[in-house]
Order: structure tokens, then C-alpha cells, then sequence
């Protein structure tokens, strides 16, 4: 029966002879007579199982030699193809250059014999160069370099390439780049940089990239030249895409186009939906806009995209060549990422439409046509006829019968027939023929195999081996039964169970953890109480995850003896053989090892997740595989490790610690040889192979797993640390994670490692994308949170400032993109989490932003030290290199980064006025919910007063936001913020004042005011609760002392008491902030005085007016003093200096009118200061004068009675005041002092009639001295 006549056959003919075979093949039925013996019956059933094999056989054979034509006519084209470019090109390897191409330094002019003979050697050995370059490329560079023709940098030698004249064959300069040796990849990268892309269409960007040179045939090569191809173009383009990942799939899905949409052996064509649909989710994750793709698919489908040594392509090489050349078959599925769909190969309806017909024509003819096909699909509809009578011939066979010619012949039945229906696409009947082959090993059940079973296991490793392309799903049994395979071995050479190591507990260990019996013990026990070697002898169903796992009591003796033989057949199935399965994937196709490594995968965790004997079997081989498999081309390997990704994941969070150790350490393994591999700018593929460690990290609720994670990333950055790209995020993620972990050790480590990185690798980060340096950044402000050791907090902060340095030496310089336009006081209380308002992605702004964000926020940490140190490095940085910030940037930095900080100063002023307002009876007189100290205030308010001053000139239209901040410090019920503020606006206006206009100083004095007059309404409502309160004097206090303890007045007059000691302690924060206001605004205006224009000192002019007037009214409540006093002596408190404040804010009024009618006349006259001056000074000697009066009910008296102690102490307090106005008065010009002493001579007049105290013998000489030299003057003239 040979191959030919198999497909001349119809497909009835075809059924009734198969069905035919298996009745033969299964004997007789049961009941049944028949004439055979036995010998004659089992042979009946032999041949016909031959026959079936045979013919299962002969079609593999016809479809594999069909397949086989097609791939040699493709390879034939190829061979003329390639000479077809050679003679077409300027020159072959023996061919003559043209002679403009001639040394650049050759003069054309000189025609002496010398030069002509220096121009034919030059050109003979450039000829000699090109030619050796078409037959070796590698050797060609060399003799060039060597012979001086060309330059010895890649620079050079790539332009030479360039170069149209130079004869050298465009394939061979392809092959050349693709080259992974490093003199061959740099001038790929020179050659690839050469070209500038910008502003240049995707589609316009290849086919003037490929217009140059061939692509090579190997598939790796190609992957290195598109992957820097993507790389250039997105660096001369950097908004095109999110990443050069996109720009590389994206390069493959444009070749395939080109090859479906011109390729006219391509009958169904790749509409645009299709080009669209398989360029989905190649965006990061996010899909390219639809017009975009569209418009590039209508680009490529109208003009082929053509390379220079396309012109010779002959037409026999268009069908599939394209993709088998460049090793892009199945590209659109790497795309995609699609399974193909089970369909037949290249099926013609039409073909076969039009065969059936023919045979309903024929039918009942008796004559019989045969028609000849060469099309392999149609095999398919004979398979499909014939598959089901061979499974059951087949499996009947060798489940019954133990001849071994019998099962052989089944076996191999079995093996041709899952190599048709894989090739073919048959996914259902692939399927069944390889699990029926996977059943029949028996390997489930190892106590009951037979030499057959492990013919069935070696049958199983063939069929890996042979079809392992085409297998996808079929790979789990196949994959199963190697792990099984393993695992007999290992009992039978008595290594100890990988549960040894594994198990989870100590209690459960105790009887896992014993070694497995070797063969010899086994054969000297009777029983085995081995768990795990009971289970295998017990045995299982095919379909049973652990074997045995549902069976229970001991074995018996005879069941020992029998695994045991057992275990000796497999002897016949070496490591080879089962490890070849294995190193063998190197060769399987895209679509293949995906599939393998996706049922590996699924076996391992099947494995690990044993209740009885966890192993690690597929978990090694895993790693073995992505070892083996690593420099496959990006495209297929990202696949695969999206699988095996999940994979890691997946059993990196297992509970059973060991597991997870041993695969967090296999990745580790597999991370540290992926990183020896050079990642190119703007990819991202080492972030994703590194990210399992990051899920793991964050989601792990293992201490341990967490350790093992911190120092693998450790051990892999510090060793490979110059390979780092995209991979820097997952390890500063990692650190983070670790930064904000529970475990104190864990904290040290990943703290350590970021030391290290940060000291002796800093370079490094900088070189990748500013997002990168931006998670290293918040990896250092993470650990500054850590609550174990304040030294790696502190330390985390250094190296902020460390960083700040390194980009400022790099010479950084900030430009701003945008800026809020918001008003002052919405400024500083805004609450901006990022820079995103001043700073764009891809400025030098986005290395500093984070920087100096995660500072600002340190700023309010609760720990003192870390508040203290932030706020020092945070000014430190902005002081030293805020001269590298243009203007934009420094006003984004200051409303962002800087007025933030005091966000607590200004909540702080707006609360304490509201309280005074609201509530006259806090809790407590000196609640403060900020958690800044004073010094840190103080600290605070020096470095921003400071950093203003420096860069006055950028941040000028910030003023209103400092004097805001100052001046909450003023409206503070604390006396020591308001103390900082006072400092810090003098020292601001004492620097400044001189450059400030008339409107920043009114903006100044405008705010004092308001910081003085907030709180009066408050702190005058506190007062009036004074009026309800009862004081007792201290004679009933005294009195009721003594007496019984049972008094019922007791808590009424501790309550009072209370109430008091409360309103004491408020009124003397009030007076001391309300004197230190004075004293700021004595300071910021006595140096500036004729700098301040009418309108700035008339408010001045009122803070005076308003304060002292204050002041008086509180020292006129008479009554409540009284209260005060009695409640001071009975608690021991000292009285407030109600009476100091009148006189220091009427004494620092004085002065600030005498300054300005002394120095400044025109101000003084244009405001009329002078009778200001006057009506003060007469309101200064009306105090003093009401003071000494002794006025008793209305009634006047006509003697002097002496003062009182009380009275001479307070007259003795108000004399200097007194002294002052007197000789502001004597200072008033002749002409000005005769105007207006008709307003104070009376006054004068009773100053002299009064009793002054001994101590202010100072008043009686000055009043001498104005009666003398000013009323004596006016008189004697």
C-alpha cells in the first residue's frame, strides 16, 4: 500500500476499509463462531493493527513530503534571489568599483604617474575590501580598517555602509548588523543612530531605514537591528509613543503588512480592522488610536514598502518567503497574542466543493475514477473519516495484549497519528491519541507497568521531541508524565522526597522528613511506611493530582516486589532522553514554546501543591527553560514571561515557606542572567521581568519571603548594577515597600543597599528617565518615616540633600511650564501633593519636583529631629542651587514646595481667632494644635525670611504670601511665635525695606494691623465674663479657712478662682504679643522713615492709635482689676502689666509722631501730624493728672490730702511717659507752641499743683523748663 494510492482513494473507500481493519483488529465478538484458530486470529489482529499504522503512516509521509516541497521551492528561490542581487549590484565579489568612488583626499587635478598609480592601488584594495565584504562581511571590515580605507570607529565604518557607491551587497550588510559581537552591534548602533527620524511619519521612517540594506534571515539578528531601529526613533520622536516596546511591535506588524498586502500569492488579504484588531493593547497596555493605525495601514497598502535589493525578486519567492527569511512566522500572533483558530491549512472550498460533487456523480457507476491532489488540507477530511476506528484499534490492542511486536505497531500507530492530526490543526484528536498514549504508561499506577507501558513512556518523550511545534494544549500530558517519570526515579534510587524540605511544619515533617527506601530496603521490608513511596505503590487514577492521596492502609509484600521490577524497567529511560524534552524547546517556534511554557507552568504548581509529596521538578526545569530560552526576540520572549511572571507570583505568595523561598531564589537566579543582557534606551522590559518581586513584596504577609526579596534585588543591582535601565523602578519599589515594613531588619538591609546605590552608583540612575531618579527620590523619603532607628531616617534625608548636589553638579537648569495665578492667602493654604503644576515629565523640573516635595512634607513629620533636619536641608538645597531655577520654576517651587510648610502657621492664627471669638473659656490658655516647638519655628521662619532675601528679585510677587506667614505668627496666642514673627519681619523689612514700593509697604503695615486688631474683639468678650465673677477678699478667705471644712460656698469660689487665673494668663499672652507689635512696627518703620509715603504712615499712625487706645481702656477697668488683684495674691500670681502696656504704647506713639514732624516736615505738614503730636501729649498729661486727683464721689475738695502708696507707685510708673510728652511739647517751634497752648496751659497750670512722687523729681524740672524757655519766651516777647 503505498502513499499514492492512499489520497487516489475516496473517502468511503477509506472509512469502509479502517472500519474493516478494526473489526479484524478486535477479533471476533464475544458468542461469535469462527474457522480461525488462535494462532490465526491474534495474527488477523496483528496485520490488521500493521495495516492501520501503515496507513496512518503512508499519510504523514504524503503530507510530510508535500510540506517538505514547498520549503524546498522557498529555498531554491532564496539561492536565486541572492545571486540575482549579486550580478545586479555595481559589483559582484571579482566586479570593478566606478571611479568616482575614490579616496576623498585624492586630488582629480594631479596626472603625474605617481598619483595615478597611488589612485589604481587605492582603488584595487578598496575593490579587494568590498569583494571580501560580499563573501565574509567581518573579515572585509577588517582588511579595510587594516589597509586605511576605512576608519577604525563604528562611526566610520557605518558610513561607509551608507554609502550607495560603495558596492557592497545589501544582504551581506544586513547580515553584518544583525551580529551580536560587539565591534558588529556598535557600528548597528552608529549605522541606526546615523539616521534621523524626526518629525518623520512611522511608515515613511522604516522603508527609509530598509532602503539600504537587506534584513538578515536569522531571527535574532533581526530582533537586535528593529529593537534599535525603535530605540532611534522614539529618541528622535520622544512623543510618539509610550515606550520604543510600541514602536518595536509596531516595526513587525508594518513588515507583515507589507509582505500580506503585496504578496500576490496571498489570496485573503489583511483588511484594516484585522491590522487594527492585532495592534491592540501594544501601548503600554493602552491601544494606538485607530486613525493613526488606519492612515498607516491605507500608507503601506498603496506603496510597498521596497528595499534596493528587492528589483531581482524573482515571483516564485513571494508565497510565505518573507516570513520564513526574517523568522516572523506566526507574527501576527505574537501581536495579537491570538491562539490561531483550528481551521484547515490553506483549504480551497472551491477544490473540494467541486471533488464531492464528482462523487455524488459517480455514485453507483461501477467504473471507478480516481482524482489527484496535491493540496495537504485535503487529508484533513480523511483523517477525520478514519481517526476513531484507529484510537479504538490501537488502544484495544495494547490494553490487551502484551505481545511486544503487537504494541509496538500500536505504538507506532499512536505516534504517526498525532503527528498528522498536530500538523494538521486537529486539536480534538490530537489530544485523544496523546492522551491515550499518556494513560497507557501506567506511570499513575506504577506497581501494575509492563515492558509495553514503558515502550508508551518512550513513545511519549518521541512524540515531545518530534512534534513538540504542534502539540499546545497536548503539552499538560505529555509534561505530567515526564514529572511522574522523575519521581519513580528518584524513589527507586532512594533520594530523599522533595518534601523533605517543603513541608510547611515541624509536627508534619517528622514522618514526611525521612529519607526514601532504596531498592534494597524495600525488597527486605515487608511493609513500607515511606508516605510517599506507599502512595505510588497504592497508585491512583490518570487524572489524580497526587497519587494515592484517597487510598489508605499499608501495602503488601507481593505489591513491593512488583513495583520494584517495575522500577528496574524504567533503567531504560535515562536522564538524557527525559532532559533532552527539555533542552529541546530551544527549538520549537513562538507559538510552541508559549504553550510549553504555559503546561509547565501548570504541572509545577500541580506539583508544589501536593498534599502528600510537594516537588520542585518542574519549577527547575522552569527556570531551565527561560535560561534556554532567553535570547529569543523580545516579542516571543515577553510572552513567555507574562506566564511565567504570573507564575512567580503565584507561588511567591504561597503559605508553604519553602516553596516560596525556592522560587523567589530561582527568579532571582533567572533575573541575574537576564540582566547581563544590555537594555537600550526607553524600553521597559527589565521593569516588567523584575515587577514579580515587587507583587511579591507588597502583597507577601511572610517576613521572610519579604528579607529573601529585599536581599536578592540587593545582590542582583550591586552585581549588575551597570546593566540597570528600566529595572531601577521595580528595585526602588522593592526598597520602598521595604522602607515601610514592620520588620526592623528588613529596613536595615534595603536601607543599606539604597546607602550604596546612591553613594557609588548615582550615575547610573540618572542616565534612565526622570521617572526612575522620582522613585528613588520617594524610596529615600519612604525610609525617612521609619519608626526603628532615627538614624536611617536622618541618614535618608542626607542623601536627599546628597542627590539635590549630584543634579545640581550636573548642571541641571529648571524651566517652568505653568503656574497658578491664585491670590495669596489661597496660595499658601493650597495643598499640592505634586509639582505638576510648574513642572513637565520630560523637564529637568521632574528630577527636582519630588525632591524637594517629599522635603516639604518631612517638615511636619511629628519626630523633632526629622523636622528639624528637613527644614535645614530643604532651605540648604533652595539657598545653594536655586540659581540654577529660572524664574517660572522658582515661583512654582516657592506656592508648591516652600508656602506649604507654614500652612500650620496660618491655621494656627485663623483658629486662635476664632476661639477668642467663639468661646471666652477655652480648656487651655495655651492649646496649640501645631506640632512645631519654638525653636523649630523660629528655624523655620529665619530660613524662609532668609531665602526671600536672597532671591528677592525672582520671588517678589510672593511677598504678600511671606508677610501672610510672618503675621501669623503675630496673630498666635503665644507670645514666643509672636517673639519669631516680630524677629523675622524686622529682619525682612531691615534688609528689604529700601527696595520695597509704597504699595508692598502698606501691604506690610496693612497686614500688622489686622494682626493687632484681630484678636481684640475676642479677648474683649473674655473680659466681660469678669463682671459675674465674685472674688472674696482675703479676710473672709482667711476667715472661712479656719473654719469648718464643711463650707458650701468652697467650689463657687474655686470655680471663679479658676475662671481668673484663666483670664489672667490670657491677658498677659495678649499684652506681651500686643507689645511685641509695637516694638515690630517701631522697628521696620524707624529706619525707613523717609521712605514711607502719607497714606503708609496715617495706617502706621492707626496701629498706634488703636493699640494705645486699647491699652487705656484696659487699665481704666477699675473694678475688674480690683478682681484680678485679689485673685492674684490668693492664687500667687503675678498681676498682668496692664499699666506698663498704656505707657509703652503711648511712649512708642510719642516717638513715632515726634520722629515724623522732626524728620519729616512735608509728610508732617501735608498730614497735619503736629496737632496729633499736641492732643497725644494732652492725652499722656490728662492720665497723669486724673492719677493724682482725689476725687470721691463727685465731690471736690479744697485741700490736698497725701497719696497713698498705690498712687505714688503708679504715678512714679507714669512719670517717664510724663516727661516725654513735656518735652515733646518744649521741642514744638515758638510759632507752633503759641498755636496750641491755649489747649495744655491749663494742664500745665495743675501739673504744677499737684504732688509728685519723690522718686520724679525728673517732671518738676522738665514742667521748669517749659514754663522757662517756651511760656516765658511767648510772655516776655
Amino acid at each position: 500500500m503505498t502513499a499514492m494510492w492512499i489520497h487516489q482513494t475516496y473517502l468511503k473507500d477509506i472509512c469502509r476499509i479502517v472500519n474493516g481493519l478494526l473489526k479484524t483488529a478486535l477479533g471476533p465478538p464475544p458468542g461469535s463462531t469462527t474457522t480461525l484458530s488462535s494462532v490465526q486470529d491474534i495474527t488477523f489482529r496483528h496485520e490488521s493493527v500493521k495495516c492501520l499504522a501503515g496507513i496512518i503512516k503512508s499519510m504523514g509521509a504524503w503530507m510530510d513530503e508535500h510540506l517538505k516541497i514547498g520549503d524546498s521551492i522557498l529555498r531554491k528561490s532564496f539561492e536565486y534571489d541572492t545571486s540575482a542581487e549579486n550580478h545586479s549590484t555595481l559589483t559582484s565579489e571579482d566586479g570593478t568599483l566606478p571611479d568616482c568612488e575614490l579616496h576623498p583626499e585624492m586630488n582629480s587635478e594631479l596626472s603625474d604617474a605617481a598619483t595615478l598609480e597611488q589612485r589604481r592601488t587605492y582603488k584595487m584594495e578598496l575593490q579587494k575590501g568590498v569583494s571580501l565584504f560580499n563573501r565574509k562581511p567581518s573579515k572585509g571590515i577588517e582588511f579595510l580598517i587594516n589597509t586605511k580605507k576605512v576608519g577604525d570607529t563604528p562611526e566610520e565604518v557605518a558610513s561607509f555602509m551608507r554609502k550607495s557607491t560603495t558596492g557592497l551587497n545589501e544582504t551581506m550588510i544586513g547580515d553584518f548588523l544583525g551580529e551580536r559581537e560587539e565591534f558588529a552591534l556598535r557600528v548597528m548602533h552608529a549605522y541606526v543612530d546615523s539616521f534621523n527620524f524626526k518629525s518623520m511619519d512611522f511608515g515613511e521612517a522604516i522603508r527609509f531605514f530598509l532602503r539600504g540594506f537587506r534584513l538578515p534571515g536569522e531571527a535574532q539578528k533581526i530582533d537586535r537591528i528593529m529593537e534599535k531601529f525603535a530605540e532611534r526613533y522614539c529618541k528622535c520622536n520622544p512623543n510618539s509613543f509610550t515606550s520604543a516596546d510600541t514602536a518595536y511591535v509596531l516595526a513587525y506588524s508594518v513588515i507583515m503588512l507589507n509582505t500580506d498586502a503585496h504578496n500576490d500569492m496571498v489570496k485573503d488579504k489583511m483588511t484594516k480592522f484585522d491590522f487594527i484588531r492585532n495592534n491592540r493593547g501594544i501601548n503600554d497596555g493602552k491601544d494606538l488610536p485607530e486613525e493613526y493605525l488606519g492612515a498607516l495601514y491605507d500608507q503601506i497598502v498603496k506603496n510597498e514598502i521596497k528595499m534596493n535589493a528587492d528589483s531581482a525578486v524573482p515571483q516564485i519567492k513571494q508565497e510565505n518567503s518573507l516570513n520564513k527569511l526574517l523568522g516572523l512566522d506566526g507574527i501576527l500572533n505574537l501581536v495579537s497574542w491570538k491562539q490561531t483558530e483550528d481551521k484547515p491549512l490553506g483549504a480551497n472550498g472551491l477544490l473540494i466543493r467541486h471533488i464531492q460533487e464528482q462523487f455524488k456523480a459517480k455514485k453507483g457507476k461501477s467504473e471507478s475514477i480516481y482524482h489527484s491532489v496535491s493540496d495537504v488540507s485535503i487529508l484533513r477530511f480523511m483523517v477525520e473519516v478514519c481517526w476513531g476506528p484507529m484510537l479504538a484499534a490501537f488502544s484495544v490492542t495494547i490494553d490487551q495484549s502484551d505481545d511486544r511486536l503487537a504494541t509496538t505497531q500500536c505504538l507506532q500507530g499512536f505516534r504517526h497519528a498525532v503527528h498528522v492530526t498536530a500538523v494538521l490543526g486537529m486539536q480534538t484528536q490530537r489530544d485523544a491519541f496523546v492522551t491515550s498514549v499518556a494513560k497507557f504508561t501506567f506511570l499513575h499506577c506504577a506497581a501494575d507497568m509492563k515492558q509495553k507501558n514503558v515502550d508508551a513512556v518512550k513513545a511519549i518523550i518521541s512524540i515531545a521531541i518530534e512534534d513538540g511545534n504542534h502539540l499546545q494544549e497536548a503539552w499538560d500530558h505529555i509534561l505530567t508524565c515526564l514529572s511522574r517519570i522523575e519521581h519513580l526515579q528518584l524513589l527507586g534510587e532512594g533520594a530523599p522526597t522533595d518534601a523533605s524540605f517543603l513541608t510547611a511544619s515541624n509536627t508534619e515533617t517528622d514522618d514526611k522528613m525521612a529519607k526514601s527506601a532504596d531498592l534494597q530496603s524495600l525488597k527486605n521490608k515487608g511493609t513500607v511506611q515511606n508516605p510517599a513511596v506507599m502512595a505510588v505503590v497504592r497508585g491512583g487514577s490518570y487524572d489524580s493530582t497526587a497519587v494515592g492521596v484517597n487510598c489508605s492502609g499499608l501495602v503488601s509484600p507481593e505489591q513491593i516486589n512488583h513495583f520494584i521490577a517495575n522500577l528496574n524497567l524504567l533503567d531504560q529511560i535515562g536522564n538524557f532522553e527525559l532532559n533532552h524534552v527539555f533542552a529541546n524547546s530551544q527549538r520549537l517556534n513562538s507559538e510552541a514554546i508559549v504553550a510549553f511554557v504555559k503546561a509547565l507552568c501548570k504541572v509545577s504548581i500541580s506539583e508544589l501543591q501536593s498534599p502528600t509529596d510537594p516537588r520542585v521538578f518542574s519549577l527547575t526545569k522552569l527556570v531551565e527553560i527561560a535560561h534556554y530560552n532567553m535570547n529569543r526576540i523580545r516579542l516571543v520572549w515577553s510572552r513567555m514571561w507574562n506566564v511565567l511572571s504570573d507564575f512567580f507570583v503565584s507561588v511567591g505568595l504561597s503559605e508553604n515557606l519553602s516553596v516560596a523561598s525556592f522560587v523567589m531564589d530561582s527568579l532571582r537566579q533567572l533575573a541575574m542572567k537576564f540582566l547581563e543582557r544590555e537594555e537600550l534606551a526607553n524600553y521597559n522590559f527589565q521593569n516588567e521581568f523584575l515587577r514579580p518581586f515587587v507583587i511579591v513584596m507588597q502583597k507577601s504577609n511572610s517576613a521572610e519571603i519579604r528579607e529573601l526579596i529585599v536581599r536578592c534585588i540587593s545582590q542582583m543591582v550591586l552585581s549588575r548594577v551597570s546593566n540597570v535601565k528600566s529595572g531601577w523602578k521595580s528595585v526602588f519599589m522593592v526598597f520602598t515597600a521595604a522602607a515601610a515594613d514592620e520588620h526592623k531588619n528588613i529596613v536595615l538591609v534595603a536601607f543599606e543597599t539604597m546607602e550604596k546605590i546612591v553613594r557609588e552608583y548615582f550615575p547610573h540612575i540618572t542616565e534612565t528617565e526622570s521617572a526612575t531618579f522620582t522613585d528613588c527620590v520617594r524610596c529615600l523619603i519612604k525610609f525617612t518615616n521609619s519608626r526603628f532607628n532615627s538614624d536611617v531616617s536622618l541618614n535618608a534625608i542626607a542623601f536627599l540633600r546628597f542627590c539635590a548636589f549630584k543634579l545640581a553638579e550636573g548642571g541641571l537648569v529648571c524651566t517652568g511650564k505653568r503656574l497658578d495665578d491664585g491670590s495669596s492667602v489661597s496660595t499658601v493654604k493650597k495643598d499640592d501633593s505634586d509639582l505638576q503644576s510648574f513642572t513637565d515629565v520630560d523637564d529637568p523640573g521632574s528630577y527636582w519636583g519630588p525632591l524637594l516635595t517629599g522635603l516639604s512634607k518631612l517638615t511636619s513629620d511629628s519626630r523633632l529631629a526629622i523636622r528639624r533636619s528637613s527644614l535645614e536641608v530643604l532651605f540648604n538645597i533652595l539657598n545653594d542651587h536655586g540659581h540654577l531655577f529660572s524664574q517660572t520654576f522658582w515661583l512654582g517651587v516657592f506656592s508648591s514646595v516652600v508656602l506649604p510648610i507654614f500652612n500650620g502657621v496660618c491655621e494656627k492664627r485663623d483658629k486662635a481667632v476664632k476661639a477668642e471669638q467663639d468661646s471666652a473659656t477655652a480648656e487651655s490658655p495655651h492649646r496649640d494644635g501645631s506640632t512645631w516647638d519654638t525653636e523649630t519655628s523660629t528655624v523655620a521662619s529665619q530660613c524662609l525670611v532668609d531665602l526671600f532675601i536672597s532671591f528677592y528679585d525672582v520671588l517678589r510677587p510672593h511677598l504678600s504670601d511671606v508677610v501672610y506667614i510672618l503675621t501669623g505668627y503675630l496673630g498666635s496666642s503665644i507670645q514666643d511665635s509672636a517673639s519669631i514673627g516680630v524677629a523675622a519681619m524686622c529682619r525682612l523689612t531691615g534688609q528689604l525695606g529700601s527696595r520695597f514700593s509704597e504699595d508692598e509697604w502698606r501691604e506690610i503695615f496693612l497686614s500688622v494691623k489686622e494682626a493687632a486688631t484681630s484678636t481684640l474683639p475676642g479677648f474683649k468678650k473674655l473680659l466681660r465674663t469678669m463682671d459675674d465673677i465674685k472674688v472674696p477678699h482675703n479676710s473672709q478667705l482667711n476667715s472661712e479657712t479656719n473654719s469648718d471644712h464643711g463650707l458650701t460656698n468652697d467650689d463657687v469660689e474655686d470655680e471663679n478662682l479658676q475662671v481668673v487665673a484663666y483670664v489672667v494668663s490670657r491677658m498677659k499672652s495678649h499684652i506681651s504679643i500686643q507689645q511685641l507689635i509695637l516694638q515690630a512696627v517701631t522697628n521696620m518703620t524707624k529706619p525707613h522713615m523717609q521712605c514711607l509715603s502719607a497714606s503708609n504712615i496715617n495706617i502706621v499712625v492707626e496701629i498706634f492709635s488703636s493699640i494705645s487706645s486699647h491699652a487705656l481702656q484696659l487699665n481704666s477697668e477699675t473694678t475688674m482689676q480690683q478682681k484680678i488683684k485679689i485673685a492674684c495674691s490668693i492664687l500667687e500670681l503675678s498681676v498682668p502689666p496692664m499699666l506698663e502696656f498704656e505707657n509703652e504704647a503711648y511712649q512708642n506713639y510719642l516717638s513715632f509722631l515726634k520722629d515724623v514732624v522732626e524728620n519729616n516736615p512735608s509728610i508732617s505738614f501735608e498730614m497735619d501730624l503736629e496737632s496729633l503730636l499736641v492732643a497725644v501729649c494732652e492725652k499722656i498729661l490728662q492720665i497723669y493728672l486724673k492719677c493724682t486727683s482725689e476725687n470721691q464721689n463727685g465731690r471736690v475738695t479744697h485741700w490736698v490730702l497725701p497719696l497713698g502708696f498705690g498712687k505714688k507707685e503708679e504715678m512714679a510708673a507714669r512719670s517717664a511717659l510724663l516727661v516725654s510728652a513735656l518735652k515733646a511739647l518744649s521741642g514744638l517751634g515758638r510759632d507752633s507752641f503759641r498755636k496750641y497752648i491755649s489747649n495744655f496751659f491749663n494742664l500745665l497750670v495743675d501739673l504744677v499743683r499737684s504732688e509728685h512722687s519723690s522718686s520724679s523729681g525728673e517732671v518738676q524740672r522738665v514742667l521748669s523748663i517749659v514754663f522757662q524757655s517756651s511760656i516765658g519766651a511767648i510772655i516776655m516777647k
